[in-house]
C-alpha cells in the first residue's frame, strides 16, 4: 500500500515540475548520446569494410604471402618449387600476383584522393589463369602491354576517367617518374566500395613495377577434389618448412611467409580494420565518460536541490507511515524514470550524430551502407542513462530518508547532509600532498614509467579537487566578491553571499568546468609544446632553404631528388630515405642519406666519432644508444624482412635532433636491408640553393622540377613549419570540439542549479523585492551569482591542468618534446570565456527570477 502511494507521489511530483524534469533528463541526455553515437558510428563503419572484405581472396583456396608488409615478397624458387611439387601437394591450379601502392591522377592531373581506402595497383590476370573469381571488364578491354591500364568503375567515375583517357600513375612512393598510361579498360569490382582505387596492368608491367624479378607479392592456389582448403594449407605449411630450412635460414618460416585459407585472409584484414575502429572508439568513448562525469555532477546537483526543497514533502510522508525505504524508492524512482527517458533520448540523438560524422567520413571516402543501429547501441545508451543517473540520486536519497520528521517539516529548505566539511577537507588535503609529490617525481623522469606516475598523479588531484573545492570556494567566492563589491555594492556582496551559501552545491556545479578546462588546458600544453619543438627543430636543425615535401604526408619517390638536383639553382639536396628492418626480433626504422651527407643540411651535434656513412657504419642518437645500450664501435646486425642478416658498425653518436633519423645506416647497409619496392620512401627533399640565386627564383625551378610528380610540393621553412603545426592544430581542435560536450553540460549545470537555487529562494528574493529591490539588480545577482561559480571552476581547472600538463610534457622529453610551451593566451581566452559562459548560463534563471511577484512569493509555502 505504502509501496503504491509513494509510487503516485513520485510520478505527481515529475509532472508538477515539467521544466525541472526537462533540465534533468537533458544532462543525461548529452552523455549517453555521444554513447550511443560512437557504437552506432563504428559498429557502421565496421560493417561497411567487412562486406567490402568479404571479397578479398574470393574462390582461393590457400595463400602464400610474406609475414612483413615491407618484405620483397616470396622468392620465385618458392614458386618453382611449388609447381614442381604441385601434384604431390594437392595444387589443381596455382597464380602469381604482383601488387603494390599506387597514386592515379585524375582527368585534370591531381592525384585521386582516397580518403583513406587502399589505391592498389596489381596485375591482370585473363580468365581461367586466375584463381579465385575472374575480373569483370565493363567496358573497354583489358590493359595487354605496358601503358596501358584498366580502372575500377568508381574510381574512374570520381577521377573523371573513361576508356581512352590519358593519365598518370606513381608506383609506391616512386620508382621513376610518374607513368603515362591510357585507360583501356573499366572493370566492375565488388570489393570497390568507398574511395577504393584498383589500377590493373598487364602481368609483364606488374612484375617489373612491383618485384624485382626475383619475388612476387602472391601465390594464390586452387585445391584438386576431395582436398579441403585447411588440408591444402597444412600440406604447403609442412612443405615451406622444410624448403626454408634447407636454405639454411635461421628464422621460422612464420617470420618469412604466411601460409592462408582464403577465409583466413578475408578475416585478418577484417581484424586490422576493427584495430583501427576499436581506437576511434574508444577515443569517442573517452569523451563520452567525460560528459557522463560532468553529468553526474549535476545530476546528482539537482536531486540534491530538489530533495531539500521537497523537505517538508518527505517529512509529512514519514509522519503518516512511509518508512525510510520508502523515501530513498521515490528518490530513486525519479532517477530512474529519468535515466529511461535521457536513454531513450540520447539513443536518438545518438543516431544524428553518427548520422553527421558518417556524412563526413563518406565525403572523404570511407565506406558507409546506412546506418546500423543495433541491440548493442540501444542497450549501451539505456544502460548508462539508467545507472548514471540512479548512482547519481543515491546519495540524495539515503539522505532523505535520514531526515527526522519534525526537524524536516521545521526547516524546508536546508539540504540534507550540509554538515562540516572538515573531515571531507582533510582528506582532500592528504590526496592532494600525495598528488604533488608523484606529479613532481614523474615531472623529473622521462619515459613510460614517468607518465604513468602522471597519469596516477592526476587522477589524485582530480579526486583532491572534488572532495576539497567547498572548502576552497568560500575564500576564492570571497576574493571575487571583494572584488566585485565595489562597482556593484550591495548587489555584488548579496551574490557573493548566495554563492558560498551551500559550498558543496557551488563545487559541485563548477566542476564542469573545472574538468573540461583542465583538459584544454593539458590538451592546449601538450599541442603547444609540440609546436615549439617542431619550430626549434627546423629553426635550429635544418640549414635548408626549401623543403620538397609529399602531401597529405606521404613520402616521396628518391627520384624525386634525382629531379630536383636537375634545378638550375639547387646547390646541395639530400633526402633520407627510411625503411624497416628487425633488431632482436623487433621493428626498427632505419634511414639512410641519399644524395650526400646529412650534415650538409642539419646541423648535428657530434658527442662521440663521426658523421660521416661509409661501409658498414652506423650514427646513432643518444637516445637510441642509451635505450639499446650500444656503445661505439660495437657491432649491431640487422636483419632484413627477407631474412638476411646485415652486419653494421657504430661509427657516431649524436644528440637527439627531430630533423634527423634516430638511426643512419650507410647506403650500402640500406641496400642489403630493403627490397627495391622500399628503396624509394623517402622523407623531406632539403635543398640549399646555390650562391646569388633568390628564393623566388629557386621556388620556381624546384617547382618546374617536380612538376610531373603528383604528390612533390616545395615549400620554404616557414611553411614547412606551418603544414606541420598545422596538422597539431587540426587535431587539438578535433578534441576541443569534443571537449566542448562537457562546456554545454557545464552551462546546462549551471543553468540548472541556479534555476531550481531561483525556486528555493523564492521567498527571499519576493522578500528583497518588497523592500525595495529592482528587477534590474535582482537580474544582476544572479549573473554575478553565475559569474562567481563559473569563474571558480575555471581557475580550478587552469591550476589543476598545469599542474597535470607541464609535468606530463617533461616525460615526453624521451620522445623528442624539447621543452614546456604553456598557451598563455589560451588561458587568458578560457578564464574570460568562463565569466562569459557565467552571464549566459544565469540569463534563464535571472529573468525568471526578476519576474518573481513579491507578495505572492512571501506568502507562499
Amino acid at each position: 500500500m505504502a509501496s503504491n502511494v509513494m509510487r503516485k507521489v513520485s510520478l505527481r511530483s515529475l509532472a508538477s515540475h515539467k521544466i525541472r524534469l526537462i533540465l534533468t533528463v537533458f544532462s543525461v541526455v548529452l552523455g549517453t548520446s555521444f554513447v550511443a553515437g560512437a557504437v552506432i558510428f563504428t559498429s557502421t563503419v565496421s560493417g561497411a569494410f567487412n562486406s567490402i572484405f568479404d571479397n578479398v581472396a574470393k574462390g582461393v583456396a590457400v595463400q602464400v604471402s610474406s609475414a612483413e608488409p615491407q618484405s620483397p615478397g616470396v622468392p620465385i624458387t618458392i614458386v618453382d618449387d611449388l609447381k614442381k611439387n604441385q601434384q604431390a601437394l594437392g595444387i589443381e591450379r596455382l597464380a602469381v600476383g604482383n601488387t603494390g601502392l599506387v597514386t592515379l591522377a585524375d582527368a585534370s592531373g591531381r592525384a585521386l584522393q582516397t580518403g583513406g581506402a587502399p589505391s592498389v595497383g596489381m596485375s591482370y590476370l585473363p580468365p581461367g589463369q586466375a584463381v579465385g573469381e575472374d575480373v569483370t571488364i565493363a567496358a573497354g578491354r583489358a590493359p595487354e602491354r605496358s601503358g596501358e591500364i584498366a580502372v575500377n568503375s568508381e574510381a574512374a567515375d570520381k577521377g573523371g576517367l573513361r576508356v581512352g583517357s590519358k593519365t598518370k600513375v606513381v608506383i609506391g612512393a616512386g620508382l621513376s617518374a610518374p607513368l603515362e598510361v591510357t585507360v583501356v579498360g573499366i572493370t566492375d569490382m565488388p570489393s570497390s566500395t568507398g574511395g577504393y582505387v584498383g589500377v590493373l596492368f598487364d602481368q609483364a608491367t606488374a612484375a617489373k613495377l612491383f618485384s624485382d624479378g626475383k619475388y612476387v607479392s602472391t601465390v594464390d592456389l586452387a585445391a584438386r577434389k576431395g582436398i579441403s582448403d585447411t588440408e591444402l594449407r597444412d600440406a604447403v605449411d609442412a612443405h615451406l618448412t622444410k624448403f626454408v630450412a634447407a636454405q639454411g635460414k635461421k628464422v621460422a618460416v612464420d617470420k618469412l611467409y604466411q601460409v592462408r585459407t582464403g577465409e583466413q585472409v578475408r578475416e585478418d584484414q577484417k581484424k586490422s580494420i576493427e584495430q583501427f575502429l576499436t581506437i576511434f572508439r574508444y577515443i569517442l568513448l573517452a569523451f563520452a565518460a567525460i560528459g557522463l562525469l560532468v553529468g553526474t555532477f549535476i545530476i546528482y546537483n539537482t536531486f540534491s536541490m530538489i530533495v531539500a526543497q521537497r523537505n517538508r514533502e518527505l517529512a509529512l510522508l514519514r509522519a503518516i507511515g512511509a518508512s525510510r525505504e520508502n523515501v530513498s524508492r521515490s528518490v530513486l524512482l525519479e532517477a530512474l524514470i529519468v535515466g529511461i527517458v535521457g536513454g531513450v533520448i540520447g539513443l536518438g540523438l545518438g543516431v544524428g550524430i553518427a548520422a553527421a560524422m558518417l556524412a563526413f567520413t563518406a565525403s572523404q571516402g570511407l565506406p558507409s551502407n546506412g546506418l546500423d543501429v543495433g541491440i548493442g547501441a540501444i542497450a549501451s545508451a539505456i544502460f548508462v542513462g539508467v545507472i548514471v543517473t540512479l548512482l547519481s540520486a543515491w546519495i540524495p536519497a539515503r539522505r532523505a530518508s535520514r531526515i527526522p520528521p519534525v526537524e524536516a517539516m521545521r526547516e524546508s529548505t536546508v539540504e540534507p547532509g550540509a554538515g562540516s566539511l572538515r573531515v571531507r577537507t582533510l582528506v582532500a588535503a592528504g590526496f592532494g600532498l600525495v598528488a604533488i609529490v608523484i606529479l613532481v617525481i614523474g615531472g623529473l623522469g622521462e619515459g613510460s614509467g614517468p607518465a604513468l606516475a602522471v597519469a596516477a598523479g592526476a587522477l589524485l588531484a582530480v579526486i583532491a579537487v572534488v572532495l576539497g573545492a567547498p572548502a576552497i570556494s568560500k575564500p576564492v567566492v570571497g576574493a571575487f566578491g571583494a572584488v566585485f563589491e565595489k562597482p556593484f555594492g550591495t548587489v555584488g556582496r548579496l551574490a557573493r553571499t548566495n554563492a558560498v551559501r551551500n559550498p558543496r552545491r557551488t563545487a559541485a556545479t563548477a566542476f564542469a568546468l573545472t574538468l573540461g578546462l583542465m583538459l584544454v588546458v593539458v590538451i592546449g600544453t601538450l599541442g603547444w609544446s609540440f609546436k615549439g619543438t617542431v619550430d626549434s627543430s627546423v629553426d635550429t636543425g635544418l640549414r635548408a632553404d626549401f623543403v620538397v615535401t609529399g602531401t597529405n604526408n606521404m613520402p616521396l619517390a628518391l627520384s624525386v631528388v634525382d629531379a630536383v638536383k636537375e634545378a638550375p639553382g639547387a646547390g646541395t639536396v639530400v633526402a633520407q630515405a627510411y625503411g624497416l628492418a628487425k633488431y632482436d626480433g623487433r621493428d626498427v626504422y632505419v634511414a639512410s642519406p641519399y644524395g650526400g651527407s646529412i650534415d650538409q643540411v642539419a646541423s648535428i651535434d657530434i658527442l662521440q666519432g663521426t658523421s660521416s656513412l661509409t661501409g658498414d657504419g652506423l650514427l646513432i642518437s643518444d637516445s637510441v644508444a642509451r635505450d639499446n645500450n650500444w656503445k661505439l664501435g660495437q657491432q649491431v646486425t640487422f636483419t632484413s624482412t627477407a631474412g638476411d642478416e646485415v652486419p653494421t658498425r657504430v661509427t657516431g653518436v649524436f644528440k637527439s635532433n627531430e630533423a634527423i633519423a634516430p638511426t643512419m645506416v650507410a647506403w650500402d647497409s640500406y641496400e642489403q636491408l630493403m627490397p627495391v619496392a622500399m628503396k624509394r620512401a623517402a622523407g623531406p627533399v632539403l635543398v640549399i640553393g646555390k650562391p646569388g640565386v633568390g628564393a623566388a627564383t629557386l621556388r620556381t625551378e624546384l617547382e618546374d622540377a617536380t612538376a610531373d610528380y603528383l604528390t612533390a610540393q616545395v615549400q620554404n621553412r616557414d611553411q614547412f613549419k606551418n603544414a606541420i603545426s598545422s596538422q597539431i592544430d587540426q587535431m587539438m581542435a578535433t578534441l576541443y570540439a569534443l571537449l566542448g560536450l562537457s562546456l554545454v553540460i557545464a552551462v546546462l549545470g549551471i543553468i540548472n542549479t541556479l534555476a531550481l537555487s531561483v525556486v528555493e529562494r523564492r521567498q527571499e528574493i519576493g522578500m528583497l523585492r518588497a523592500v525595495g529591490m529592482s528587477r534590474a539588480q535582482v537580474r544582476r545577482t544572479i549573473y554575478l551569482e553565475s559569474t562567481y561559480i563559473a569563474v571558480f571552476g575555471a581557475l580550478l581547472g587552469t591550476v589543476l591542468g598545469l599542474a597535470i600538463g607541464v609535468p606530463l610534457v617533461r616525460t615526453l622529453a624521451h620522445w623528442g618534446l624539447h621543452g614546456v610551451v604553456v598557451p598563455w593566451g589560451l588561458i587568458a581566452g578560457t578564464l574570460v570565456g568562463a565569466a562569459v559562459v557565467g552571464v549566459i548560463a544565469a540569463l534563464w534563471p535571472a529573468i525568471t527570477a526578476a519576474r518573481t511577484r513579491p507578495l505572492e512569493a512571501i506568502t507562499a509555502e
